[in-house]
């Protein structure tokens, strides 16, 4: 049974919203939900209202801890969340000039992430709900990405659509249906495309970068490639041979290790700038182009085989905020008459708004947890409709 705690937390939590989310009581105030989010490195958390509109958000990256590493260290990660996690909150709620007392409702990533960190997040965010007794949402995190795109313009982006969602974690195309209901069209088959970004960047020794709208590594490379000849070094597209150039998966190992046997064999030098930005705009425009065809693949397949009207193509997760990746989607939307949707490029990177926006989604569908919930490392975003949650009439709708 998935309700909000006792039938006493219930009962206690304040009745706003009326039918569609339309506000019932306390004059015209929308719903204020408190997202958090720790499911890798980044420290977030953000206040939104069921209106779309964010009152506050923080976000503490620790680009500096993992940057000598060449990648994320899932226990360094976790220490800076034990950290950060409560000074993030505390500063979210004074930004907004708002205490606990004034949040209808907590969400919290739940997974799939690295379990330490996300241990973290769930821990706050079961305890600042159930002390406050508010109600509480556990967030699946590429959910959250794939409806960040709906805030403030539900009108716009309708289901049924498909997404592509591109971080450094996953890389997956899908069918949103509708909140808690996805089918998967098509995965990795081994690193994600932020994962190669990150590790092309570390082949090449190209320096990480810091920016509030999300740094790294991925970042670095592409704006490095921006002064870089792709046509220099031209790479081989993935999985075009004939047996693979049907599938709607993905894959981006290969362009990792050919551009490191490239190193090896001494066919550029990363002490050599030009070299560098000539490579990282050749894998940039390789990667983009691979992600371009697998999406009109999935976009031929929805309609095709699914019999989906999908109202518009939407792009998220951390990659979506590259340039080059976003233009050869834009071109791909344009020729199948689609708009293309992207949040913000510092909305795309992992941030506290998507999970309290995706906590205002599932309230209103009365998708609730109970605040016993664990943290998920693993957990397919098609699983979600099979964990039976019992759709309840919150006390807040």
């Amino acid at each position: 049974m998935f309700a909000c705690g006792s039938a006493a937390v219930a009962a206690a939590a304040p009745r706003i919203l009326g039918r569609r989310g339309v506000c019932a009581t306390r004059g015209a105030r929308a719903l204020r939900v408190l997202g958090l989010e720790s499911s890798c490195d980044d420290t977030a958390a953000a206040i939104v209202s069921s209106d779309g509109q964010i009152i506050s958000e923080t976000v503490r990256h620790q680009h500096q801890v993992h940057e000598a590493y060449g990648g994320i260290v899932p226990g360094l990660a976790a220490d800076h969340h034990l950290r950060n996690m409560p000074l993030v909150v505390r500063e979210t709620l004074e930004k907004a000039g708002m205490g606990m007392a004034d949040v209808d409702a907590v969400a919290v990533t739940r997974g799939p992430g690295l379990p330490g960190s996300l241990a973290v997040g769930v821990a706050a965010g079961k305890t600042l709900a159930a002390v406050h007794l508010k109600p509480l949402v556990g967030v699946h995190h590429m959910e959250a990405h794939a409806l960040m795109a709906r805030m403030g313009a539900e009108d716009a982006v309708r289901f049924p659509y498909v997404c592509l969602l591109i971080s450094g974690g996953h890389t997956l195309s899908l069918v949103v249906h509708g909140v808690n209901e996805h089918t998967l069209l098509g995965a990795t088959r081994d690193d994600s495309v932020g994962e190669a970004f990150d590790k092309v960047a570390r082949e090449l020794a190209i320096p990480w970068i810091d920016a509030e709208d999300g740094g790294g590594a991925g970042p670095a490379l592409e704006a490095l490639a921006r002064d870089g000849d792709p046509a220099r070094f031209a790479l081989p597209l993935p999985m075009e041979k004939s047996d693979s150039a049907r599938s709607l998966d993905f894959s981006f190992s290969g362009l990792k290790t050919r551009i490191r046997r490239m190193r090896e064999q001494g066919a550029f030098s990363a002490a050599c700038r030009q070299d560098q930005a000539d490579l990282a705009a050749a894998f940039q425009h390789a990667a983009a182009e691979h992600l371009q065809r697998k999406t009109r693949r999935a976009l031929a397949h929805a309609a095709a085989e699914m019999g989906v009207a999908a109202t518009c193509l939407v792009a998220s997760g951390g990659v979506a905020s590259n340039h080059a990746v976003r233009a050869a989607l834009a071109r791909l939307a344009d020729r199948h008459g689609l708009p293309l949707v992207c949040p913000p490029p510092r909305l795309c990177t992992d941030n506290g708004v998507m999970v309290a926006w995706a906590g205002v989604e599932r309230l209103r569908c009365g998708l609730l947890d109970p605040y016993t919930i664990d943290f998920i490392q693993r957990w397919p975003l098609d699983q979600l409709k099979r964990m039976g949650y019992q759709r309840r009439s919150s006390s807040l709708f």
